[in-house]
């Protein structure tokens, strides 16, 4: 609209009683505005337009450029557009403020609308100086000089109270070697190592939850050790506990890299840094109102020091032979479908597989963790699946919990036992739930009662303790029932005439009968 237009919209309306308030929220303007007009008779405010019109504004000069890059990539924003011009005119002096007005006023001239897309999270408490670093993966698709695409991996990380960043570009997936160089070059760049360190469960670190008790990939848990790193690893599909690495990886990509073109890894790496520097961790947080740079100098004498650097030994790399994971979790392999656990799909688009004698082994990367192992199938159109890759839905964990509860004679001891166990591995309870009903189902219920009995004494609150127990019970009894063999009395031979007795042989019944019946079916 027009700013006369306005202007004569806010005499009407206060003509018939309108707040001036509630006028400056009909009209999308500010109050200060709407004061400044008002201050105005018509022939002023004519004036003052027709003077604003012709006003030389300070980024005029660059005016076409600008323009290029809004017409070329409407989605762009006044933030990226402020970079771009500092990238290229680094004495360039210029507010926020001013870019932004320049921006909007382009848009609104030349009719380039821009697409907003917004994305909440949740408030978290910042963490103490030197406690806290979050971590996290990214992709983008870039354009080349040929007007090729190319995919790039970057991994970020971000200290938790200064905002302080750092990120690391390969044309081509991470393996858990890479990720330990990152982590190096991380801690330089840093001065100095976080208390804690915060993932995503990416193949490359995180093996498996193991309900709770994670295991992580060999190389990687090597390093932790060597490092003494303290690691949290987030649940899946919960970007709400590492928030600060989402929005991080978010603005690398829609500043930094975002219709950047790209020639090299190396020029690209250097540019990043140089973003950084410049813009990541130069501007002002929207959230502390600092600058992450001037933050981080406080912050980094909290920090763990660096010791000497580490030596590798070299992985010795999986076949090269890929597979693509399809939309169920599955691959193709010999006109049969091989199971990955649930999620793959939505980490990856190919597996690296290597075949032996019987077995078919799945793997993330070239140097990465082992996804899978199965027995090779020799018919054709089977689904070959790993019951692990699955997980139990269909009940809620309160009705899961009152399901395994239900194989024990002492049920109130049971539900102790799982209650005690759900607070202590609250994130994990269907996965320990899971684990335990399992080692059940393969179990007598009097072992099953002596076990847990036996975990409830000891204050052990973990199915996998109660695994051990239960195996621990049965090799007793194995070796109890050994002894008692051992003592008893040599049996005398029959005598002639009761040869025919040692010729009589007593029915048999295979013993899946006496398995179903220990089972509970009738």
């Amino acid at each position: 609209m027009d700013k006369f237009e306005v202007y004569v919209d806010i005499r009407q309306l206060l003509n018939q009683g309108f707040s001036k308030a509630k006028i400056a929220k009909r009209l999308g303007i500010s109050r200060p505005t709407l004061y400044r007009y008002l201050q105005k008779d018509p022939k002023e405010m004519a004036d003052w337009i027709d003077s604003i019109q012709v006003r030389t504004k300070k980024l005029d000069p660059y005016k076409d450029m600008i323009l290029s890059w809004l017409k070329e990539n409407p989605d762009m924003s006044a933030a990226q557009v402020e970079d771009w011009l500092r990238e290229r005119y680094s004495s360039l002096e210029i507010s926020e403020s001013t870019v932004r007005g320049y921006v909007r006023k382009l848009r609104e001239d030349y009719d380039i609308p821009k697409e907003i897309r917004v994305r909440d999270y949740e408030a978290v408490p910042d963490m103490a100086m030197g406690e806290q670093t979050q971590v996290d993966f990214g992709e983008t698709i870039q354009e080349t000089p040929e007007k090729k695409k190319v995919k790039l991996y970057f991994i970020a990380f971000v200290l938790s109270h200064s905002r302080y960043k750092y990120v690391e570009w390969l044309d081509r997936p991470f393996t858990t070697r890479d990720l330990i160089n990152a982590h190096e070059n991380a801690f330089k760049w840093f001065e100095g190592i976080p208390h804690e360190m915060v993932y995503d469960q990416d193949s490359v670190i995180v093996v498996s939850e193991n309900g709770g008790n994670l295991i992580y990939t060999k190389e990687f848990e090597v390093y932790r050790q060597q490092r003494s790193l303290k690691i949290r690893v987030c649940r899946k599909a919960d970007p709400e506990s590492k928030g600060r690495i989402e929005n991080v990886v978010g603005y690398i990509k829609k500043n930094f890299a975002k219709h950047r073109i790209f020639t090299n890894i190396d020029r690209w790496n250097e540019d990043s840094w140089k973003w950084l520097n410049r813009t990541g961790n130069y501007k002002i947080h929207h959230t502390t109102k600092k600058r992450p740079v001037e933050v981080f100098q406080e912050e980094k004498h909290h920090l763990r020091p660096v010791p000497n650097p580490l030596e590798f030994s070299n992985v010795k790399p999986v076949s090269s032979i890929t597979r693509t994971v399809r939309r169920d979790n599955t691959i193709r392999y010999l006109s049969n479908r091989y199971s990955v656990p649930l999620g793959t799909f939505n980490k990856q688009e190919e597996v690296y597989i290597q075949r032996t004698e019987e077995h078919l082994l799945i793997y993330a990367s070239v140097n990465g963790p082992l996804l899978a192992k199965h027995k090779i199938c020799h018919g054709k159109g089977q689904l070959i699946q790993d019951r692990q890759h699955t997980r139990d839905r269909s009940k809620g964990i309160d009705a899961y919990m009152d399901t395994v509860a239900s194989y024990f004679t002492d049920l109130p001891l049971a539900q102790y036992f799982l209650e005690e166990i759900r607070d202590r591995y609250p994130r994990y309870i269907r996965d320990q739930l899971q684990i335990i009903m399992n080692q059940l189902k393969k179990t007598p219920q009097e072992i099953s009662n002596h076990a847990l009995k036996g975990c409830v004494d000891k204050r052990l609150f973990c199915a996998t303790d109660f695994v051990d127990m239960v195996q621990h019970i049965k090799q007793q009894r194995q070796i109890n029932v050994t002894d008692v063999r051992n003592d008893e009395v040599k049996i005398q031979p029959f005598h002639g005439q009761n040869e025919f007795i040692t010729q009589t042989y007593a029915q048999k019944r295979d013993v899946n009968e006496y398995i179903a019946v220990l089972e509970g079916e009738k």
